[in-house]
């Protein structure tokens, strides 16, 4: 009885080995696999390309920046990729029918609080922000390109502005930055606008977002090299209220108290919500930067590519002579990873962190980039996330194939950031004719009849 058992178990535990064997098999090999001819398997090679493969920097497309999940504002002058201001408009929403109270009410001052925890430059220059009202309404249900017009939809009478310095403060515990708050002073005419408002002024949003259309904070141009963009805390989380206009008052029952302290207890605030218009206006100057001579050009190579968002830069990759592996009798494509290398000197990664998730896409016949097959199965197995070894690395398998097969035209491809308005990171790469630059990894099967 006991060799019974003994004998049994042993089947199914040799029984477990051949299925594990049998699977971990079939999960390497099934990329590609239904192109595969029937036969006998003869090697498996692998071969890399990289003359095949030629690149350069453009600018990107204009970006939508409407309702970004976090909007930015300032002013960063690297020396590297030239000069972006960002500005940004909102609409400020009510939270409650206003009560100023029954007892001689009388505003006292206002003020615009803007919260942010994440900055993109340095913590040393000094950075001047200028406040407007909008005249023109701003809709959350339209597009917004970053090449909007915001300043045009502003009055041109200043209603504040101040000159700060960024900072970040981590929390020793959890390890995360503080919010830090850039305080605004504005001028007593938006006070007495928003606290005599007509009642019919304020009966609901619709008809507020008439009244007070929202604020345009504009970023003054930095003259020198430095400065920082601003990651704004906007929407309100948790006990966190947000970002938002607030409007300090008192009454004769408070008379005293105010007199004593010399501020005002009482306030009403004008919140920033999810359903408030959030705009930026983007600018990028490049005549300063080094690549500048060849932006957009197509005629020289240059060793280096840039990579940035916020309506940026991004690269063009060109890979010829694909179809010529549909004249290798059988031969089929297992695998085909393009990799991308961050020349961390020239990007200076301690001080400016590359995108953590860059996007490599496929131009169609009309100029229009679309996602690979490869993403479209599968996001993880595609890839493209920031590498321990600071490189991008691209499955293709799928798309390479395709064209391969004649089944998709080759136009080229765009390597852009994952992250386009909501972040400010860019990242210098070794490009196609630097000796460690862009490279094709194919790993393909060879048949026979």
């Amino acid at each position: 009885m006991k060799s019974q058992y003994k004998n049994r178990n042993l089947f199914i535990v040799a029984l477990i080995v051949l299925l594990a064997a049998f699977y971990g098999c079939e999960e390497y090999s099934s990329i590609g696999i239904e192109v595969l001819p029937t036969g006998d398997l003869l090697s498996v090679k692998n071969t890399l390309i990289k003359d095949d493969i030629s690149s350069f920097t453009h600018t990107e497309d204009s970006i939508r920046t409407d309702e970004a999940s976090q909007s930015l504002l300032g002013c960063f002058n690297d020396s590297l990729f030239g000069m972006t201001t960002i500005d940004f408009a909102t609409q400020f929403r009510l939270t409650g029918f206003p009560d100023f109270g029954k007892y001689n009410p009388q505003p006292d001052s206002i003020k615009l609080y803007l919260y942010y925890r994440v900055i993109y430059g340095d913590t040393i220059t000094k950075q001047r922000l200028k406040v407007y009202e909008l005249e023109s309404s701003i809709d959350p249900d339209l597009e917004y390109k970053q090449d909007v017009d915001l300043k045009g939809l502003a009055s041109y009478e200043l209603l504040g502005q101040i000159e700060f310095t960024p900072k970040v403060k981590i929390d020793s515990a959890s390890k995360d930055t503080f919010y830090q708050l850039i305080n605004v002073p504005l001028d007593f005419s938006l006070a007495e606008k928003l606290f005599y408002a007509d009642s019919v002024d304020v009966i609901n949003n619709d008809v507020f977002l008439e009244y007070f259309k929202g604020l345009y904070i504009e970023s003054e141009k930095i003259s020198n090299q430095g400065g920082a963009i601003l990651t704004l805390e906007t929407l309100g989380s948790g006990s966190f209220s947000g970002s938002g206009v607030v409007l300090f008052y008192h009454n004769d029952s408070l008379k005293s108290m105010v007199d004593v302290n010399k501020d005002s207890v009482l306030l009403m605030p004008y919140e920033v919500s999810q359903f408030s218009a959030r705009i930026n206006h983007i600018d990028h100057d490049y005549s300063n930067a080094p690549f500048y001579p060849n932006l957009n050009s197509e005629t020289n190579q240059d060793s280096l590519i840039y990579v940035q968002a916020n309506g940026g830069l991004k690269s063009k990759i060109f890979i010829d002579n694909l179809t010529s592996w549909k004249d290798s009798a059988n031969t089929a494509t297992n695998k085909a990873e393009l990799i991308f290398q961050i020349d961390t000197l020239a990007s200076q990664i301690h001080r400016f962190p590359p995108p953590a998730q860059l996007l490599f896409t496929v131009i169609d016949s009309t100029g229009k980039e679309l996602l690979p097959i490869d993403y479209v199965f599968s996001p993880t197995f595609y890839g493209g996330g920031l590498r321990e070894d600071y490189s991008y690395h691209f499955n293709i398998t799928q798309q390479m194939q395709k064209i391969i097969e004649g089944e998709s035209k080759n136009f080229g491809f765009y390597l852009t950031p994952a992250y386009k308005n909501n972040q400010a990171n860019r990242v210098v790469l070794k490009g196609s004719t630097s000796e460690t630059g862009i490279r094709l990894s194919v790993t393909y099967s060879k048949y026979t009849e």
